[in-house]
C-alpha cells in the first residue's frame, strides 16, 4: 500500500501473491509487459496463475508436470511482451519445456528506437457467482520478469469493469491495444483479439484506490503525445538507479526553494557532473550493510541492489507518488525513445507523508548512506564503448528479420529421424566491431553452438545442426564477443520458425509423461479444478501415484473421473486429448498408459460421445 510507509522496507509483497485471484474469483486472462525476462521465471508464471501458488520460483520448477499443465491451461489466455533481445540465456541447455513459452512470449521493439521498458500486468478475474462483476487487477512494477533480488516497488490496483469508459484509463488501454503492432517476429494465434478485449475492459475499470489516496493517474511515454514528467512542486524526491545529467537537471528545475532528494546507484551517479549533483540537497545510495537489515551474512532471499523507481512531489497540501518503469534519464523522461509506464497516486500530505517522511531516516532512507563521489574508480571509456557496440549488434540481430528453417533428415549412425535447423538472414548483417558470434538453440546448450559471424556478415544461412524433434525451438541463444575479446553478452531471442512439425508439442508431452506414475499424476492435474490450488499442488507431488489410480488423499481416481463427467465432462475431454497425443509414441518408447486404464477409458469415451450427441439434439 502506498502511504508514508509505502517505501518502508518492512512493507513487502511477493510477486506470485499479486497474481492470485480475489476470493470468489478465478483467473481468466492476462497481458504483461517487461523489459527483460528469464525462461525459468516465465515458466513458473502459468503455474501460479492456473494451478497453485508457491513461495518462490524454485519450488515451482521442481514440478515439470505442473509446468506442462500450467502452460497448457494458460495457452491463449496469457501474453508476455518483452523487449527484443533481452531474454536471458545460459550456456547450459534450457529445459525443453521452454518451447511451450512460444505461445506466450512476444518480443517487441520501441517504435522510436529506444528500449521497450514498461513493467505492468493487467489481469482479468471472472466471478464464480453470476451476479458478481468481472474484476481487473493492475500491477505497475519497477521490476522485470526475472529472479533479480534488487529492491523494487510495486503498485497493485483492483477494480470492477463498469459500464462507462473512464478517461484516466485511456493511456493504459492504448498501450495494451498497441502491443501487437510492436512485435518483431510474429504473434501467437488470437493475440490481437486478447489484447483488444482486455484493453477495452481496462478502459472501463473503476479502480479501488489505496487507503489515504484521493486520485490516480496513468501516463505512457514513447508512444507519441506529451511526455510525462513530474509537475513543478514545492519539494521533490527521486529514487532512480539509472540517471543522467540532462534528466537530473530538468528535475532539479522543477523543485521549489528546497533542493530535491536523490537516491541512486554509485556507478551511475559517478558519471553525473558534480555541478548537477550539487543542485540536490541530499544524494544517497543504498547502504549494502543496512539493506540486509542486520549487517550479517545474507541468505539467498535477501534483497540487494537498487532497481526501484519513484518520484515523490509535494504539491500544495498534497503529496503525489509516481511509480513505474521510468528512470531519471533522457530516454525515459525527455526524448520519448523509451516506452515507459507511470502511475501517480495523490493524497493529502498530512496523511500520505512528506518527501522527508517517505525518504528520510524513518522510511526508505534508513537503507541509504551519503554518496561519496570519489568512491569508485574512473569509468573505463573503452569498456563502455565495447558494451555499446555489443548492444548495437544485439539490436541488429533482433531487428534484421532473421528466421529459422527446419528440414527432416536422418542420422547417419542409426537411421533415426532428425531435423536439421538453419539460421537464415534476409540480408548481410552489419555487426560492426564484433569479433565473435556463436549461436545455438536454447535446448541444446553452448556445446552445440556454431560460429556464425562470417556467415551472417555475408548474408548466408548458418547450419545449426541436426537434432531430435523434441529439441526444436524458435528460441536461439547468441553469444557475442567484442573485437578486443574482453567483453561479451549472452542473450536469447525468438525467431520465426518455418517447417516446424505439428507433432513437436506432443513430443514434449511424451518427454515429461515418461512413466505410468507420471501419467497418473498428470491425470490428477487435469482433474483438479481451476482455482483449486490445494488439489493441484497435491497432484503435482512426486511419487503420489501409488495404487489403482488413487488420489493423494486416498480417494479413488475413478470417483474423480465420474464427478468430472457429471460436471459436464470438460476435464475428461482434456484427458482424451492427452491420450490421443500419447498414442503417437515411437515403437521404441515405453507406453506410459496402463492397459487396464485404456480399457476403463473406452467406457468413458463412449459415455462422452453419448453426452455430446445428447447436447447436440
Amino acid at each position: 500500500m502506498l502511504n508514508r510507509h509505502s517505501l518502508d522496507p518492512e512493507q513487502r509483497t511477493l510477486y506470485g501473491a499479486n497474481l492470485q485471484p480475489p476470493a470468489g474469483y478465478v483467473f481468466d486472462t492476462a497481458v504483461a509487459t517487461t523489459f527483460s525476462l528469464d525462461f525459468e521465471t516465465a515458466l513458473a508464471v502459468p503455474v501460479s496463475l492456473a494451478l497453485f501458488a508457491a513461495e518462490n520460483r524454485d519450488d515451482i520448477l521442481t514440478h515439470p508436470l505442473a509446468m506442462l499443465e500450467g502452460a497448457e491451461r494458460i495457452a491463449g489466455r496469457l501474453l508476455v511482451f518483452t523487449d527484443a533481445g533481452h531474454i536471458q540465456a545460459h550456456t547450459r541447455p534450457h529445459s525443453r519445456l521452454c518451447s511451450l513459452l512460444e505461445r506466450i512470449i512476444v518480443e517487441v521493439a520501441a517504435p522510436n528506437g529506444g528500449a521497450f521498458h514498461p513493467k505492468i500486468w493487467a489481469l482479468r478475474f471472472k466471478p464464480l457467482r453470476a451476479d458478481e462483476l468481472t474484476r481487473i487487477r493492475l500491477l505497475v512494477l519497477s521490476r522485470n520478469l526475472t529472479r533479480d533480488r534488487s529492491w523494487d516497488i510495486a503498485l497493485t490496483l483492483d477494480g470492477v469493469v463498469a459500464k462507462r469508459p473512464l478517461a484516466l484509463n485511456r493511456p493504459l488501454a492504448d498501450l495494451i491495444r498497441r502491443l501487437p503492432d510492436l512485435a518483431t517476429a510474429g504473434l501467437p494465434n488470437g493475440a490481437r483479439n486478447l489484447t483488444e478485449e482486455l484493453a477495452e475492459e481496462v478502459r472501463h475499470t473503476d479502480w479501488d484506490l489505496p487507503e489515504l489516496f484521493q486520485s490516480v493517474a496513468f501516463a505512457v511515454n514513447g508512444l507519441g503525445g506529451k511526455q510525462w514528467r513530474p509537475e513543478p512542486c514545492a519539494r521533490l524526491g527521486v529514487i532512480s538507479p539509472f540517471c543522467d545529467d540532462k534528466a537530473l537537471s530538468m528535475l532539479a528545475d522543477l523543485a521549489g526553494a528546497e533542493k530535491p532528494v536523490l537516491i541512486g546507484r554509485s556507478d551511475e551517479l559517478a558519471l553525473v557532473p558534480g555541478a548537477t549533483l550539487a543542485r540536490f540537497g541530499r544524494v544517497a545510495v543504498l547502504d549494502e550493510m543496512a539493506a540486509t537489515e542486520d549487517g550479517e551474512e545474507t541468505d539467498t532471499t535477501a534483497l540487494q541492489g537498487l532497481h526501484a523507481k519513484a518520484f515523490i512531489a509535494e504539491l500544495g497540501w498534497d503529496t503525489a507518488i509516481t511509480v513505474g518503469s521510468g528512470n531519471a534519464t533522457r530516454p525515459a523522461l525527455l526524448s520519448g525513445s523509451n516506452v515507459e509506464v507511470f502511475a501517480t497516486l495523490t493524497g493529502k500530505r498530512s496523511r500520505v507523508g512528506s518527501v522527508e517522511e517517505i525518504l528520510g531516516d524513518k522510511g526508505f532512507g534508513r537503507l541509504t548512506r551519503p554518496f561519496v563521489p570519489d568512491e569508485l574508480v574512473a569509468v573505463d571509456t573503452a569498456l563502455r564503448a565495447a558494451e555499446a557496440r555489443l548492444d548495437a549488434a544485439r539490436r541488429d540481430i533482433c531487428r534484421s528479420s532473421l528466421k529459422l528453417r527446419c528440414e527432416r533428415t536422418q542420422s547417419a549412425d542409426d537411421g533415426c529421424l532428425l531435423w536439421r535447423v538453419w539460421l537464415i538472414p534476409s540480408a548481410p548483417l552489419p555487426l560492426l566491431g564484433i569479433g565473435g558470434l556463436r549461436a545455438w538453440p536454447i535446448t541444446r546448450g553452448e556445446g552445440h553452438g556454431k560460429d556464425a559471424l562470417e556467415t551472417l556478415l555475408l548474408g548466408q544461412p548458418v547450419d545449426l545442426g541436426a537434432m531430435p524433434l523434441i529439441d526444436l525451438t524458435r528460441f536461439v541463444a547468441f553469444h557475442l564477443t567484442d573485437k578486443e575479446g574482453e567483453v561479451s553478452i549472452l542473450f536469447s531471442t525468438g525467431l520465426v520458425l518455418e517447417g516446424l512439425p505439428s507433432e513437436r508439442h506432443a513430443a514434449i508431452l511424451r518427454w515429461v509423461i515418461d512413466s505410468k506414475d507420471a501419467f497418473f499424476r498428470y491425470l490428477r492435474l487435469l482433474l483438479s479444478e481451476l482455482g483449486d490450488p490445494f488439489a493441484a499442488a497435491l497432484a503435482a507431488q512426486q511419487g503420489s501415484g501409488h495404487g489403482a489410480w488413487r488420489m493423494a488423499d486416498d480417494a479413488p481416481l475413478l470417483e474423480e473421473m465420474v464427478r468430472a463427467f457429471c460436471r459436464g465432462g470438460d476435464q475428461l475431454r482434456a484427458i482424451e486429448r492427452l491420450i490421443t497425443r500419447l498414442e503417437t509414441i515411437e515403437p521404441s518408447e515405453a507406453d506410459p498408459i496402463p492397459a487396464e486404464f485404456r480399457t476403463l477409458w473406452d467406457t468413458f469415451r463412449i459415455a462422452l460421445e453419448a453426452q455430446g450427441s445428447a447436447h447436440a439434439e
